[in-house]
């Protein structure tokens, strides 16, 4: 049994395992190193004796034997009299029992780790760290933070869990409002780790279809709020695209070369829905804008459409009075290359804050198709090595690479 084979199943069911043994034991930080150390135990087990018939149930039973392991050490260390443990339960009625309104367990613990009293700026790190496995680096950039920063969040979070006693059952639904935000957020970071890797090959790329179910799953159940169904829309324009996204070879095709007839009209259908409503929900607000902007993708039928670049950068202009970042900016930046040429768009690059944006593999993309554009073909090499360093995904990176070969061929 191959190790990537072995990691989409513990990707799979740690959602599922870490949220019964928070529930269990009352630690977070125990679940999480419990289930990190069954993991470890699975790899030498698995490869042995080959994987048993329910994976998930034989890493919930290792990870609680292990938690009890370590609150008895625990108990040892501080010379208390040991306490008893608690009573074993059974591993499948544990994860499978269904008795809150949330029908899944991933979408419960996201629920928990967003609870009000953890820091705003780090309920959606905690949970992408917990929930979906993402390393503290790819959080942080996703985040555009230090990773020191992001570790130091992640561990305050957690300390404060357990501090303030958080409850590990699922809040009723008029406390759900206060948590939205920071669910969304976490849904929006964990799609996007899959689908930067327009092949679907990475590690994440099982989040698609996870955070497309998630974020459905969530407009049935707060049916009122604009901005899940925003985001539920953004999801599907996204995913509707997938077919179109790498070509025969293998290689990346970037979204205006994408051929439309490959597109997914039934995802397509499903957005324009999710979207109508988001649009008199919520209107002004920024994930029904960003909704707006995939959905003047997706009208496009065929190649011989014209590329919408006004309407994009229109509504780029509505998300700045509402959400003025960079990563916005850099955004508006491509439609304003196509309107008002390369010269034009770079300008508006150079002012944002490019230090920020080092670890962020879109600035380094836009900003060396800009200096191809302008003739600045030395600095757009340079720029293409930077991103090629980050590591992009392969589809991504044979597209970059025959990008740099295609100027490095113009020196010479």
């Amino acid at each position: 049994m191959n190790g990537s084979a072995i990691e989409r199943v513990f990707r799979a069911a740690g959602g599922r395992i870490i949220a019964a043994l928070a529930g269990r034991f009352r630690d977070l930080s125990l679940a999480e190193d419990a289930f990190s150390e069954s993991c470890v135990r699975a790899l030498t087990a698995w490869r042995e004796r080959g994987m048993p018939d329910d994976p998930a149930a034989w890493l919930y039973q290792v990870a609680g034997r292990v938690a009890l392991d370590m609150l008895r050490r625990q108990r040892t260390r501080r010379q208390l009299a040991p306490e008893q443990p608690p009573a074993e339960a059974d591993a499948e009625d544990v994860m499978t029992a269904d008795s809150y309104v949330i029908p899944d367990d991933r979408l419960r613990l996201i629920f928990i780790c967003c609870h009000p009293a953890v820091a705003p700026d780090s309920r959606a790190a905690l949970t992408l760290r917990l929930v979906c496995g993402l390393t503290v680096t790819e959080i942080a950039r996703a985040f555009l933070v230090e990773d020191t920063a992001l570790a130091q969040r992640l561990v305050r979070a957690k300390r404060k869990i357990a501090d303030a006693a958080i409850p590990f059952e699922l809040p009723s639904p008029e406390d759900w409002p206060e948590r939205i935000e920071a669910i969304l957020s976490t849904i929006e970071v964990a799609y996007a780790k899959a689908h930067e890797d327009a092949a679907g090959l990475s590690p994440h790329a099982g989040f698609a279809a996870e955070m497309l179910h998630l974020a459905s799953m969530l407009a049935e159940l707060v049916p009122d709020a604009g901005e899940v169904h925003a985001l539920a829309a953004l999801l599907h324009y996204a995913e509707a695209r997938r077919p179109a996204r790498v070509d025969a070879a293998g290689v990346m095709v970037p979204l205006s070369a994408q051929d439309p007839a490959l597109w997914r009209r039934d995802l397509i259908r499903r957005a324009d829905s999710l979207l109508a409503a988001a649009v008199r929900l919520a209107p002004d607000a920024v994930r029904t804008l960003q909704a707006r902007l995939q959905a003047c993708w997706c009208a496009r039928s065929s190649l011989s459409d014209p590329a919408p670049w006004r309407r994009i950068r229109d509504i780029y202009d509505e998300l700045l009075l509402v959400r003025d970042d960079p990563i916005v900016r850099l955004n508006r930046a491509v439609a304003v290359a196509e309107l008002e040429g390369a010269e034009a768009a770079l300008a508006e690059l150079e002012g944002l804050d490019g230090e920020r944006l080092a670890q962020f593999g879109p600035y380094h993309a836009v900003r060396a198709d800009l200096l191809t554009r302008t003739g600045r073909i030395e600095e757009a090499r340079l720029a293409y090595a930077v991103l090629l360093a980050l590591d992009p995904p392969p589809a991504e990176r044979q597209w970059l690479s025959g990008r740099l070969g295609e100027l490095t061929s113009r020196l010479h």
